[in-house]
């Protein structure tokens, strides 16, 4: 990670460099400074981010795990599977509609209190899906679910660098995000397991059981951090203009668009590979390999963020080739697949922390910018895909995942000194 300057809790505050040299802003801004926490010794709040992991674990199952359980929703609530599949739709609608306005209204509110109201709304939110029998009320529980999951992951990495020492930054960031690969090598498997076996209810219990305990632990665990000063906010659209942040909107979302389209419909791939390999394990695998990618992530994040983006997304392009050209090898098919999973374990992380630091004090509604462009990244991976098997087989999907890890890699470079510098 570079220009440390950047970081949320290293900002300077002499009065100077303050707008029109604002003395009340300046008291203001005293007056409201971060509580120091334990990472000012330079350690990692290690208790503090697993928690954050955890809650982080939650909302991917959450979002994913309906996409396995569609035949037995719809039997359930009597109704298709077509309208089952608005499960995800409707909770991506929810974080496209809610996560900026939400973040913007509660960036200058104390973190812990924002934090544990958003893992209660979502409790809530999941605890009426699991017992709704009304399809409209279901919706309706899952477009809030989204919302509240637009509002945790839009404060989560601001508040991870808050209560770290700046040198730690990007590792923290990393071990907050570590939820996101477990969450997807073993969450949404598991979660579509237990529904299968019992009743899709059971997985949305279970997962408001795990809510109830991580809201226990962000209340107990997790230290407190100050909002941002009021002197340094600013208009949602002037942060957009920040230098990089455009950026690296634009990188997630055609590294995104070439991830999910795969991820989505990797079913189709397989089928028309014509490979023994079962949906399960392939997802299974690609887990596992995202755990290796997030991990190289943070030994080395805070010194070589650039180069780190560069080869993730490298990666991206050679296990697409390899998808294409070594698709009737098992061996190269599962290849491929550790290398994807690799390079995409470590992209949340890479991708917060770019915005993180190139946003400054305005991480937290960069940040929702950056939840909002994953989800609209999504749900045109849901459409486009459906378009391109609805016309073609399987073996499509890795020539559109090369074509834009190509386009996302151009951008990255065009954009580097701004969004992705170098050096520490």
């Amino acid at each position: 990670m570079t220009r440390a300057n950047l970081l949320n809790d290293a900002v300077d505050v002499r009065p100077e460099t303050l707008p029109h040299n604002d003395l009340g802003a300046f008291e203001e801004t005293a007056a409201s400074a971060p509580t120091p926490v334990p990472a000012a010794t330079g350690r990692l709040p290690w208790a503090a981010l697993l928690v954050m992991a955890l809650m982080g674990f939650i909302l991917i199952a959450t979002e994913t795990m309906p996409a396995g359980l569609l035949p037995q929703i719809a039997a359930g609530l009597n109704i298709t599977e077509g309208t089952a599949g608005q499960f995800v739709s409707a909770y991506a609608l929810g974080t496209v509609v809610a996560t900026m306005p939400a973040v913007a209204l509660t960036r200058g509110m104390r973190r812990k209190p924002v934090f544990v109201v958003g893992i209660l709304g979502f409790l809530a939110a999941n605890i009426i899906t699991a017992l709704s029998s009304d399809i409209v009320l279901s919706l309706g529980a899952r477009f809030l679910g989204g919302a509240f999951s637009g509002l945790i992951w839009g404060m989560l990495a601001g508040y991870a660098r808050r209560i770290t020492a700046p040198e730690h930054a990007g590792r923290a960031l990393a071990v907050a995000s570590i939820g996101t690969p477990i969450g997807l090598a073993v969450g949404t498997p598991f979660g579509s397991w237990l529904g299968t076996t019992f009743d899709w209810r059971w997985s949305f219990g279970v997962l408001s059981l795990l809510t109830i305990i991580t809201a226990i632990l962000a209340a107990t665990v997790v230290p407190d951090a100050a909002g941002q000063r009021a002197a340094s906010r600013v208009p949602l659209i002037r942060v957009f203009a920040i230098p990089g942040v455009a950026v690296i909107l634009a990188v997630i979302v055609a590294w995104m668009l070439a991830h999910n389209i795969v991820y989505t419909y990797i079913a189709s791939y397989l089928r028309s590979a014509g490979l023994q390999l079962s949906v399960d394990l392939a997802l299974v695998t690609f887990g596992v390999a995202a755990l290796i990618g997030i991990g190289v992530t943070g030994a080395v994040i805070d010194s070589a963020l650039r180069a780190l983006v560069f080869v993730s997304i490298a990666l991206f392009i050679t296990a697409g080739v390899i998808f294409i050209v070594g698709h009737q090898s098992l061996i190269a098919v599962l290849i491929a697949i550790v290398l994807w999973g690799i390079a995409f374990g470590g992209a949340a992380a890479q991708l917060q922390t770019a915005i993180s630091t190139a946003s400054g004090e305005n991480a937290d509604v960069a940040n929702s910018m950056l939840g909002v462009a994953f989800n609209l990244a999504i749900f045109a991976a849901g459409v486009t895909g459906a378009v391109l098997i609805s016309s073609y087989d399987g073996l499509v999907l890795p020539a559109v995942m090369i074509g834009l890890a190509l386009l996302a890699l151009v951008i990255a470079f065009a954009g580097r000194r701004t969004a992705f510098p170098t050096g520490q």
